[in-house]
């Protein structure tokens, strides 16, 4: 393949526009061994996956036995969560009743001072009132 023609699919490789079919012309050009000096710097990049299909590993992996301990603490765990959750939510609900209760004996105490001091705008205004009679009758 003519260099100009993989120069230009270098370019649109790395700028993302290649398709399958390009990118392994690229591919095959870079297994080659008589890769120009100046694009040997692409070879590694290109010749990895072709490299990496051909690691194995012939050890055998061991999963893990169920263990019994670990299923039982994990719902131990879940218990004793949902348990704080619990508490936590009812303790919150206490202290709303309690704030509730609090506000209530409060709002009564303020009623009750309100009507004591009412008592005594009553009594204020007959005041006026005998008062303004008072200084007709004597200023007359």
């Amino acid at each position: 393949m003519e260099l100009y023609k993989i120069e230009e699919l270098l370019e649109k490789y790395f700028a993302a526009e290649t398709n399958l079919q390009e990118e392994n012309l690229l591919k095959e050009f870079f297994s080659k061994e008589d890769v120009p000096i100046y694009l040997e710097k692409y070879k590694s990049l290109f010749n990895y996956f072709t490299n990496s299909n051909l690691d194995n590993s012939n050890e055998t992996v061991t999963l893990p036995k169920n263990n019994y301990r670990s299923r039982w603490l994990s719902i131990a765990a879940m218990l004793i969560f949902t348990i704080s959750i619990f508490t936590f939510y009812q303790k919150n609900e206490r202290e709303k009743k309690d704030a509730r209760l609090a506000f209530e004996q409060t709002q009564k105490a303020l009623d009750l001072i309100a009507f004591s001091l009412n008592k005594g705008n009553n009594a204020i205004a007959q005041l006026e009132t005998f008062e303004t009679t008072q200084n007709r009758i004597f200023n007359k």
